[in-house]
C-alpha cells in the first residue's frame, strides 16, 4: 500500500512544479520515494513467482528518476508529477516487452506490452500477429485477460494505410497497423492505499504475462 502522504506530495508537487519548492520539501520528496520504492520492490518478489525473469532485478532497476528531460521540450516544468517502474527482464531500459506501473493521484494504471519499439522490432512483431494470429486471438480474448484488459490493446498511434507487404483483407490488420502494443488497467488513489494493493497490481500483470511473452518470443 502506498501511504495518503505520498498521493499528496505529488498533488503538491503538480502544483508547485519548480525547484526552490522541491528543495523546500525535498524531505518530502525522500519519504515519497521510499515509499514508492518498497512498492516496486514488492511488485518484483509478485512478479517472479510467475516469471522468473524478473526476479534478479532491483528496485533502481526499474524506477524512472522524477527528473524529467526537458531539452526538447516546450512544457520546462522540472519535474515529472507521477513515479513510474517497468518490468523487464533487463530493466527500465530494455528494448523488450514487459510489465509497468504508473502512480500518479487520479490517473495510476498498471500496463504492459511494447511502447512504440524501433521499426526492426515492430515489424518482427507485425509478423509474429501475421503468423500466428489465432494464437493472438486466443491470447487478447482470454477470460482472465479481458477481466482486467476489457478494452485489448490500446488504440493510440496508428497507421492510416496498411503497412508495407500486409494486405487491407488481412483479418489482423487492426494490429498490423499499430506502432505501440500496450494494455492497462486504471487504479485510484483509495485503492492504492489498500493493504493488498500490491497483490491486485500483480494479478493484473500475471493476467498480460501470456501476451508479454507473444511480443517478446517475436523480437528474440
Amino acid at each position: 500500500m502506498l501511504q495518503a502522504s505520498t498521493i499528496k506530495f505529488l498533488q503538491a508537487l503538480k502544483k508547485n512544479n519548480n525547484k526552490p519548492w522541491f528543495e523546500a520539501n525535498r524531505k518530502s520528496y525522500e519519504s515519497a520515494k521510499a515509499d514508492y520504492t518498497l512498492l516496486v520492490d514488492q511488485l518484483i518478489a509478485g512478479i517472479a513467482k510467475f516469471d522468473v525473469s524478473i526476479g534478479e532485478l532491483k528496485a533502481k532497476d526499474c524506477m524512472f528518476r522524477i527528473n524529467r528531460d526537458v531539452r526538447f521540450s516546450k512544457d520546462k516544468s522540472p519535474y515529472k508529477s507521477n513515479m513510474g517502474a517497468s518490468f523487464s527482464s533487463g530493466g527500465k531500459k530494455a528494448d523488450e516487452a514487459g510489465y509497468y506501473f504508473h502512480f500518479e493521484p487520479g490517473r495510476s494504471f498498471a500496463g504492459g506490452g511494447i511502447y512504440m519499439p524501433q521499426a526492426p522490432t515492430l515489424a518482427k512483431i507485425r509478423q509474429e500477429i501475421d503468423y500466428s494470429f489465432d494464437e493472438f486471438k486466443k491470447i487478447t480474448e482470454n477470460k482472465s485477460f479481458k477481466k482486467y484488459f476489457p478494452k485489448g490493446l490500446e488504440v493510440s498511434d496508428m497507421l492510416s494505410r496498411p503497412p508495407k507487404g500486409y494486405d487491407e483483407n488481412n483479418p489482423a490488420i487492426h494490429y498490423l497497423k499499430m506502432k505501440s502494443f500496450f494494455v492497462s488497467t486504471p487504479f485510484t488513489d483509495a485503492s492504492l492505499q489498500e493493504k493488498n494493493m500490491a497483490k491486485e497490481i500483480t494479478k493484473a500483470f500475471e493476467a498480460m504475462k501470456p501476451l508479454i511473452d507473444f511480443f517478446n518470443k517475436a523480437v528474440e
